[in-house]
């Protein structure tokens, strides 16, 4: 992974148990490509559907957001926004609308791949797709997001 997939991989605001971007593939200004593994001992998995655990959807759209959303705004607004968890900037998701089409178990990898549908005002929406290990698509779905800064 280059250099400046590292650093956008650091500016992320996200941290254990709840960051879910392994690896970004590829970014450009007009979309994003990353993985994830989905852990076996994550938190979520004990309640949901006991005895047979799938990963939730709302992790499903977080994971498509972390991704596809977060990872290619902070590039595309560059050194323009602070994402320490110290500053006064922060993505907000503001919109989504996810299909899932196939479960996603516990320990398996995805990769989600984003398309930029527009970017303006500080506002993103993106198509995004969740694809599993062997290509299948699980979900797929739009989502919007803006950086958000507090009042000083």
């Amino acid at each position: 992974m280059n250099e400046e997939l590292k650093e956008i991989l650091k500016r992320l605001p996200y941290a254990d148990p709840f960051r879910f971007v392994d690896e970004l593939g590829a970014i450009s200004e007009t979309g994003a490509a990353g993985r994830y593994t989905f852990r076996p001992e994550s938190w979520f998995y004990p309640g949901h559907f006991p005895g047979n655990p799938v990963t939730p959807g709302v992790i499903l759209t977080e994971c498509c957001a972390q991704i596809g959303l977060v990872c290619l705004g902070i590039f595309l607004l560059g050194a323009s926004v602070d994402t320490e968890p110290t500053s006064s900037s922060a993505f907000a998701l503001t919109d989504s609308q996810m299909d899932f089409l196939l479960p996603v178990y516990p320990g398996e990898t995805v990769r989600v791949v984003s398309e930029k549908q527009y970017f303006r005002f500080g506002k993103l929406r993106c198509d995004v797709r969740m694809y599993k290990a062997d290509g299948q698509l699980a979900c797929k779905g739009r989502l919007s997001g803006m950086i958000q800064n507090s009042a000083e």
